[in-house]
């Protein structure tokens, strides 16, 4: 079963997103910010990322420049799951590794479509 990292400092959106990742049939584990996502991917790299852009302590977009360097880090797809609409941001988290983006909010068919365009599901 593949496994899914949803890093957001929404409990809200990690409950929901985790939802519509477990009815896609992937195991799920969650991450607060970006410090809490890089301890959980030294533990156990996920196949996929579901990243939030804006945390404190460490945002996505350091998060994801991070992972990237780890050994294995290229691996994961990443999906960005932001508020950002921001061209320039969007190309900016591109250009730093992530895989595709989705906008909050987001529902199950938009997740699932993401999902299956990195190949996930």
């Amino acid at each position: 079963m593949k496994h899914c990292l949803v890093v957001d400092d929404s409990a809200v959106i990690r409950k929901v997103a985790c939802r519509i990742m477990e009815g896609l049939s992937l195991r799920t584990s969650e991450a607060e910010d970006g410090e809490q996502a890089l301890l959980a991917c030294r533990r156990e790299m996920p196949d996929m990322i579901l990243l939030d852009w804006n945390m404190p302590v460490m945002d996505g977009y350091e998060f994801l420049k991070a992972l990237r360097k780890m050994p294995g880090g290229k691996a994961p797809k990443v999906v960005f799951c932001t508020t950002e609409n921001d061209v320039a941001c969007i190309a900016r988290a591109m250009h730093a590794g992530a895989d595709e983006y989705v906008m909050k909010p987001f529902d199950r068919e938009t997740m699932t479509a993401k999902l299956q365009e990195v190949g996930v599901v």
